[in-house]
């Protein structure tokens, strides 16, 4: 299926039922009451978060999603019946914004998640309800409400713990293979994976964190060169990134520091925030060089560079280095989630101990520590 990570799309709830006027006749009851019953209400559209859909092409090609509406009441006291909700499955990941105020609707983050888009109207009312001691005989009615209208940007941010930062051809996509249970395209040519790839890497049997591989970047991808930076957004909710770095080259015409620092100035242009990401640094395609040739290469490239972070040496191919990498990768995203967890507990501390109704000696608020 085509990887589709955009759309644009139109919702309108279904309008509300009218109410109706209308009075009881039978035989010996010429004057009887108002009997008018209400509409049925239209139809809200929902989203629901499906782990099972990974794209938004359905979307691209279907623009308009109208709800159903409900029908007008009848005399005899019948009430209109109301239509049924529209629920559309969307991927885990999308960001779902107006595109008129540029207000976030909902960031669809797990699965089943719902969430409303566009709410149906409300049935009108009958006559019934417009009787009193003085108006024995109401002809008023209500007409149902229209159901609301939203156009809305549909944006997909794959979820991943790491991603895969790289010039195209780096090796990116080797790397993902030998590590995980993902098969993208791999070929000796540029711009080979064409988008997004996610990928399980399984420490051990209870142990595993996703890696998202994206398309490669090339300078000027900011000004859209390449595929430009439209891939870079899948990279938001990642927790540490990995740039992949190709020192086998043996072209003269080709400096990896150079292309590095290309690939870092493109990552400011774009965020600031990507930017400030935790980052390590990996060396690829070492086993084609020579021990001294390696190690030359690897010492000229930190110090070109002047990187201060973590650098692994590996070897996608033949996976020579690639575990000692996954298990740096796994403690790094267990300190970082527990950390969170801990200013989570200490922030909920916190928020109990100024409410003044809770003891703030009572056990259950401290601090456990480890």
């Amino acid at each position: 299926m085509k990887f589709i990570d955009e759309a644009k799309i139109e919702v309108i709830g279904g309008d509300g039922g009218n109410g109706c006027a209308s009075f009881r006749r039978e035989k010996f009851r010429p004057f009887g009451g108002p009997d008018g019953g209400d509409g049925g209400t239209g139809s809200s559209i929902f989203v629901v978060a499906d782990r099972n859909v990974n794209t938004l092409v359905d979307f691209r090609y279907s623009k308009v999603h109208t709800g159903k509406h409900g029908e007008p009441g009848r005399g005899s006291d019948c009430y209109g019946k109301g239509a049924e909700d529209i629920y559309m499955r969307m991927p885990v990941g999308t960001l779902i914004i107006d595109d008129v105020n540029g207000e976030i609707i909902a960031d669809l983050t797990e699965h089943g998640q719902t969430e409303l888009l566009a709410k149906g109207g409300e049935g009108g009312w009958g006559n019934i309800h417009f009787k009193s001691s003085t108006n024995r005989a109401p002809r008023q009615k209500t007409e149902g409400k229209e159901g609301e209208r939203r156009t809305l940007r549909l944006e997909l941010k794959v979820l991943a713990d790491v991603g895969l930062l790289g010039m195209p051809n780096a090796g990116k996509s080797t790397f993902i293979t030998a590590v995980s249970n993902a098969r993208p395209k791999i070929a000796d040519y540029p711009f080979t994976t064409l988008h997004p790839n996610l990928g399980v890497v399984r420490v051990s049997h209870e142990k595993s964190f996703v890696v998202a591989d994206i398309p490669g970047l090339i300078e000027g991808a900011a000004e859209g060169a390449g595929l430009g930076h439209q891939f870079l957004r899948h990279l938001a909710r990642t927790g540490l990134l990995l740039h992949i770095v190709d020192l086998s080259s043996f072209e003269a015409n080709i400096d990896p520091v150079k292309e590095a620092k290309a690939l870092i100035k493109e990552l400011e242009k774009y965020d600031e925030e990507l930017l400030n990401k935790p980052r390590w640094l990996v060396l690829n395609k070492l086993d084609v060089l020579d021990e001294a040739e390696r190690k030359k290469r690897v010492k000229d490239m930190i110090k070109r560079l002047a990187w201060k972070g973590p650098v692994f040496e590996i070897s996608a191919l033949n996976r020579e280095g690639c575990q000692e990498l996954i298990n740096a990768i796994y403690l790094h995203l267990e300190e970082k989630r527990h950390a969170e967890h801990r200013a989570e507990e200490t922030a909920m501390t916190e928020e109990a101990r100024g409410i003044s109704s809770i003891d703030p000696d009572d056990p259950r608020f401290k601090i456990l520590e480890d």
